[in-house]
């Protein structure tokens, strides 16, 4: 007797009315008894050849508007989890061949260089030959890339931090570092014929540029902000502008706000009024810092670890609005101060939809209200899922 998959869960597998689960199944999709799975209307035939071997995608079997429903579900059953309910928005999900920041792994076996995402599962490499979510500047790079390790003399495994600026792409090669002339003449003809906007490596001992014939930056609300090499982007042009325009309309426009976790400055630089940005990476912090001071914006930025030291009550309750966007691990202590402060709005911004519960549920205990969520799939085909969300309270008197 056959089952009927109705749902996807949150790694991957499609799961049945009475809990019976199947790999790469799709929502319609019939599991028999002898767990074969008869494809439904929502199974599409996988665009990309690497799947399901290659880690960097899960669902490419959903058609489009299963894979929209999974984003949504994955947030819906968060929130749930925590006995919170909260009006869900439309799931925005970027398209295809949008990434512009990928980690690929490298490693030299069998006499040549393999470049690509690891197998699911698996510390093997997949030696892509296609990429269905790159941006298509930064797997053009891959098969020359290869190439110059190999001629670089590459022997040991690493990773390939791929970004696309301003500029053009970044490139950063970990576990590596080539000595003398010709490797440098061999990277440095590497990167113009190619276009390359820079290209470092490290060894360990931190990031070395050979290649940066101008600053590398990326533009934030209008602001060429310098890019330290491997530093965290949103992972999608179109996705950050979704999670912009959802901070945006979620703190309004206060007079001062606090941007907390604030990174290179996604969020600070697109706010109004004046803002404190506080960033626990050190290189991150002082691109922001030194871009804000050159253009004049409002932007205090600080060095300040939010694990460590996050803001107390009092501090917070200098503020109109507050934006937050954590790590994966979310802001427990930052969000049970949060949680007592007067604040008129806060806007939560968050990778991880089971750590945001968790926070949101503490923030509702003490007289929050959570308006509106808004789901956000930038990373295509993967169960990674993103949201923002707004919280809004009546200030208490003193």
């Amino acid at each position: 007797m056959s089952d009927i998959i109705i749902r996807v869960a949150a790694r991957g597998d499609g799961v049945t009315e009475n809990g019976r689960h199947a790999a790469f199944a799709a929502p319609g999709d019939l599991l028999e008894a002898d767990g074969t799975v008869t494809p439904g209307p929502h199974h599409q035939e996988p665009p990309c050849g690497h799947f399901p071997r290659c880690g960097g995608c899960q669902l490419q079997h959903l058609d489009d508007e299963s894979y929209a429903a999974f984003v949504t579900d994955r947030v819906a059953s968060a929130l749930d989890a925590q006995g919170l309910a909260a009006p869900l928005r439309g799931p925005h999900v970027s398209p295809p061949r949008s990434r512009r920041r990928a980690t690929l792994h490298a490693e030299a076996k069998g006499g040549r260089v393999m470049i690509g995402f690891s197998e699911e599962k698996s510390h093997a490499i997949v030696d892509i030959a296609e990429c269905h979510i790159l941006d298509p500047v930064l797997f053009a790079l891959v098969a020359p890339l290869r190439a110059l390790l190999q001629r670089l003399g590459f022997k040991r495994r690493g990773d390939v931090h791929l970004t696309l600026a301003d500029q053009g792409a970044d490139v950063l090669v970990t576990n590596f570092s080539p000595d003398g002339l010709e490797a440098a003449e061999t990277i440095i003809g590497f990167c113009e014929r190619h276009g390359v906007a820079r290209f470092a490596v490290d060894d360990g001992l931190g990031p070395e540029t050979r290649w940066e014939p101008e600053p590398v930056t990326v533009t934030f609300g209008g602001v060429g902000v310098p890019l330290p090499p491997g530093a965290f982007l949103q992972a999608t042009c179109d996705g950050e502008a979704a999670l912009v325009s959802a901070v945006r309309e979620a703190v309004g426009r206060p007079r001062t706000t606090a941007d907390l976790f604030a990174g290179l400055g996604t969020f600070a630089l697109a706010l109004p009024g004046k803002v404190y940005a506080a960033e626990g990476a050190r290189d991150a912090i002082l691109s922001l810092k030194g871009a804000a001071n050159a253009q004049g914006r409002p932007v205090f930025a600080e060095h300040r670890d939010l694990y460590r030291r996050p803001l107390t009550k009092a501090e917070l309750d200098r503020f109109d609005a507050i934006v937050l966007d954590p790590p994966r691990a979310g802001a427990r202590d930052q969000a049970a101060a949060l949680a007592s402060a007067n604040v008129a709005s806060a806007a939560y911004v968050s990778c991880n939809p089971a750590s945001f519960a968790r926070d949101a549920r503490e923030m509702v205990d003490q007289g929050w209200q959570l308006e509106w969520v808004q789901p956000v799939g930038q990373f295509r085909w993967s169960t990674h899922v993103e949201l923002a969300a707004r919280f809004v309270r009546q200030p208490s008197e003193g």
